[in-house]
């Protein structure tokens, strides 16, 4: 299969109800699910190429998370945030039923999936805690993500990437060509590594939207509401909470960190090592943030990871 399927789960937001678009690859009947989730301003069809090449082992599933790509924009921007997008993804996650659960997260994608899998196995002790308590039978087990790949991202962030990054979320560039959008996501994205000139052409593919005779962005510009009510006392708490989660998953975790990467500090993956002992890491040399997955150093890591037994 060269092209994935299309579809939609209704979710629900403060606001009221969006569509989240996702991308499917492989056997719609095969319960072994592999979800991709993409950084803060891509789509799930960065995905292509991993789910290419897993497709046969796994149903692949590749959101475009909310605001982005072919799902609705929400209709307040305030809550374009990690605990929005969880929930979300937990619709999706009922709509798909999988008896195995694996993850890549690239960025966003990764903090997505460390709250989720972290909330979810502490939901699971807190349930067996409550029945043991009552004297009760043990219930099945619900949500559980089995294992889980952070692409290039973790509980502490470093903030002057943070300040890069929220730099040109907000900006509403208009292109006159495609090839004008190809040269500004190479200049903006310098830091995914050296990629050929159809590689780039192929991550700019599905982020640039043609808009009567210009390209355009193709997410909603109020992604960037959120990075301007960001204090420092926020952000602490917020990295006090994703370090909670990060400690709480029980599944094997590998943490992929480009080697020049601005976000995540090669300090702060050691740490991540240390605290999670389900956890181990590898790192991509010439790549800042975040590794593509385009190519076969980056995708056989990640697929000998998935495919370990256990």
């Amino acid at each position: 299969m060269h092209n994935p399927r299309l579809d939609f789960v209704t979710c629900a937001s403060p606001a009221g109800m969006h569509r989240v678009a996702y991308w499917e690859w492989g056997d719609p009947g095969n319960d072994k699910v592999l979800l991709c989730v993409h950084g803060l301003t891509r789509t799930g069809r960065d995905f292509d190429t991993l789910a290419r090449r897993l497709s046969g082992e796994y149903r692949v599933v590749c959101p475009d998370v909310v605001g982005r790509g072919a799902s609705d924009w929400l209709l307040n921007p305030a809550f374009y945030t990690v605990p929005q997008y969880v929930g979300d993804m937990v619709t999706l996650i009922a709509r798909l039923q999988p008896k195995t659960l694996h993850w890549v997260g690239t960025s966003m994608g990764g903090l997505i999936g460390m709250v989720l899998a972290g909330s979810a196995a502490l939901s699971v002790r807190m349930r067996v805690a409550r029945q043991i308590h009552a004297g009760s039978g043990l219930a099945g087990p619900g949500l559980h993500v089995d294992r889980i790949v952070l692409n290039d991202v973790g509980p502490r962030l470093a903030t002057d990437a943070l300040a890069r990054i929220g730099q040109y979320v907000g900006e509403g560039q208009a292109f006159d060509s495609f090839d004008e959008a190809v040269a500004y996501l190479r200049q903006v994205s310098a830091a995914f590594g050296p990629h050929t000139d159809e590689q780039w052409r192929e991550l700019a593919r599905h982020v640039f939207l043609q808009r009567g005779d210009r390209w355009v962005k193709h997410y909603d510009l109020g992604l960037a509401t959120p990075f301007a009510a960001h204090d420092d006392a926020a952000m602490a708490a917020g990295e006090q909470l994703l370090w909670h989660s990060y400690e709480a998953i029980d599944s094997p975790i590998l943490i992929m960190r480009g080697r020049d990467s601005d976000l995540l500090t090669a300090d702060t993956a050691a740490e991540m090592v240390r605290r999670n002992p389900r956890a181990r890491m590898v790192e991509v040399p010439g790549v800042g943030h975040a590794p593509t997955l385009m190519d076969d150093a980056q995708i056989e890591p990640v697929a000998a990871f998935l495919r370990e037994p256990g």
